[in-house]
């Protein structure tokens, strides 16, 4: 069945994982049928049991709601997709290439091909995963050679911009939409599909395919470029007695440069930044263009070497070596209100830390299992107070208001040294000083 073209479209969301999870629960809130899918029957039966299987503050809810609401439903058949929906979201996951630093299309691709043989009608499908420029051209010969309908499939792209642990307001109230249509018909559908945003004057773009793929990249690029620059003055004020913090606050007045992602500290991790700007430069040298995009390199480099200088200032704070030392880790996301452990800095340290000999600690409110799984040799802690018991120096690695708010005098009454390496740039210095504590924190005396 599919709705007349002038109707409310039916919708489907082919990927169950943090995006198309979030998005298929925020779009059945909206008043859309929806219909999850993904080859994991395993995560399937978890969302139909109104489990989230990640963290996202707020999601849980919203899932429930979804469920009772009967708009949302769940199923690991492309022929059921086919059959239900009238425009169908790819959300599935690219990673980097293992090997490489290109982007693995496999499950795009793999999604793409089991859909396309069950489309007898028209129907739209629309990208939302990040990925390589040219990739829906790719994908729209290979659909329309493999689909019943033929040439009534088109491809779109409307990419993602959600930030874990505000996920549901970037879906529900995102900053703007971005649509990348070959035809109208393509865009009345997306159109139709976002019409709730619309109507809320959410701002729109309407480009071409090429423009949308570049978009999400691009934007993360530009983050990552104004998280490495401040990480960069970071070291400059290090060799120059000068205060980055301060730095950053100047620089934050200018309203061309604002003060947003001009944080210094560990740096940035996590699934989207990292891979995104190693795929952008592949894909550019792919194209001819790559030294357009060389900067990125230095990006990326800056990024990873706030790491190693992490663990550099929390041997200093040990007194130079690190060989039986205890340390307390407090984080192992990559960001706070989340549980996701891609690329994070944090267990990036705690790793570093370890194999230098420290018995390190870590603890995080939310990420525990995910960080038990990759690192198992890890020491772990149920609390702050386990972790930080007898501990010679305390590494804040990620800023979770838990960490924030902890009572300095109550942690230095745990631990066998008052060090602490404040790796975000997240406490107060001045309270953790008047303590007692010998503060330290990268790009600051």
């Amino acid at each position: 069945m599919s709705t007349t073209e002038g109707a409310k479209p039916r919708l489907t969301v082919l990927g169950t994982g943090y995006l198309g999870a979030t998005h298929a629960i925020c779009m059945a809130v909206l008043g859309f049928e929806v219909l999850g899918m993904d080859v994991d029957e395993a995560k399937i039966e978890t969302l139909r049991s109104g489990r989230v299987p990640f963290y996202e503050p707020g999601l849980p809810e919203m899932l429930q709601k979804a469920l009772e609401s009967g708009r949302l439903r769940f199923t690991t058949s492309y022929e059921e997709v086919a059959e239900f929906g009238d425009v169908h979201f790819v959300c599935v996951g690219t990673p980097q290439r293992k090997g490489s630093t290109a982007a693995d299309m496999s499950y795009v691709d793999a999604v793409v091909s089991g859909l396309a043989p069950h489309l007898d009608r028209r129907a739209l499908i629309v990208g939302k995963s990040t990925v390589p420029v040219g990739t829906a051209a790719r994908l729209t010969s290979l659909v329309q050679s493999l689909a019943p309908a033929g040439t009534d499939i088109e491809l779109a792209w409307n990419p993602e911009f959600l930030r874990e642990g505000f996920a549901v307001e970037d879906t529900m109230r995102p900053d703007r939409l971005v649509f990348g249509v070959a035809s109208d018909w393509a865009r009345e559908r997306l159109s139709a599909a976002f019409a709730p945003m619309l109507a809320a004057d959410v701002p729109l773009v309407v480009t071409d395919l090429p423009t949308a793929e570049l978009v999400k990249v691009s934007a993360n690029s530009f983050l990552a470029t104004k998280i490495s620059f401040i990480n960069a003055m970071a070291e400059v004020c290090e060799a120059t007695g000068a205060d980055v913090q301060d730095l950053a606050a100047a620089l934050a007045y200018d309203n061309r440069i604002g003060g947003r992602f001009l944080r210094p500290g560990l740096g940035f991790g996590g699934g989207c930044l990292p891979k995104d700007i190693r795929a952008y430069i592949h894909r550019a040298e792919e194209l001819g263009v790559g030294q357009a995009v060389s900067f990125l390199r230095e990006v990326d480099a800056i990024n990873l070497r706030r790491r190693a200088r992490t663990v550099d200032l929390i041997r200093a704070q040990a007194g130079g070596s690190l060989a039986g030392v205890t340390v307390c880790a407090l984080g192992a996301a990559f960001k706070p209100n989340s549980d996701d452990i891609r690329d994070a800095p944090a267990l990036d340290v705690a790793r570093l830390l370890q194999e230098e000999g420290a018995i390190v600690r870590v603890y995080d409110p939310q990420a525990m299992d995910n960080a038990r799984r990759v690192y198992p040799d890890l020491h772990y802690a149920s609390s702050v107070a386990e972790a930080a018991a007898g501990a010679q120096v305390v590494a804040l690695l990620t800023e979770w208001d838990h960490f924030r708010e902890i009572d300095p005098v109550w942690l230095g009454e745990l631990v066998a040294k008052k060090a602490i390496v404040d790796g975000r740039h997240a406490l107060d210095q001045f309270a953790w000083r008047e303590a007692g504590w010998d503060y330290k924190a990268l790009g600051r005396t």
